[in-house]
């Protein structure tokens, strides 16, 4: 029935501070749509920024900023995403530490946005026949 996600709405209490945040420290594309509303362009998933005090309807029952966990794949090795991090001075909460992703073994390391949001960014771990 269903077949992917199409968007995911991340409420924040600084849209500006978020979209710079999101764009300069992990590199996504931005797309503003109206001054309540800013897409991060992902593939082909955006995550939608929404303000706390939007007037968008409808919306979650309690949008609450800094209550998303929410993991994303990177493209990059997490030694050089450490390093970009680093650079930037983007606190590291926990990581590389090995998990379980979605389709099998993940190394993910954890930071948060400006909001608390947790933000695990993860790569497959390559399996020892590789």
């Amino acid at each position: 029935m269903l077949s992917g996600l199409d968007h995911l709405v991340i409420t924040v209490t600084d849209i500006s501070r978020a979209v710079d945040f999101y764009s300069r420290v992990l590199g996504l594309d931005v797309r503003y749509r109206d001054r309540d509303r800013v897409d991060l362009v992902l593939g082909d998933l955006a995550l939608r920024l929404h303000w706390t005090d939007t007037d968008v309807s409808p919306k979650a029952a309690t949008p609450t900023p800094g209550s998303l966990d929410l993991c994303l794949r990177s493209l990059l090795p997490l030694d050089e995403v450490k390093r970009h991090l680093e650079a930037l001075d983007v606190e590291i909460e926990l990581g590389p530490v090995p998990r379980q992703g979605a389709t099998g073994e993940i190394e993910s390391l954890y930071l948060r946005d400006p909001d608390g949001n947790l933000l695990e960014i993860s790569r497959p771990l390559k399996s020892s026949s590789d």
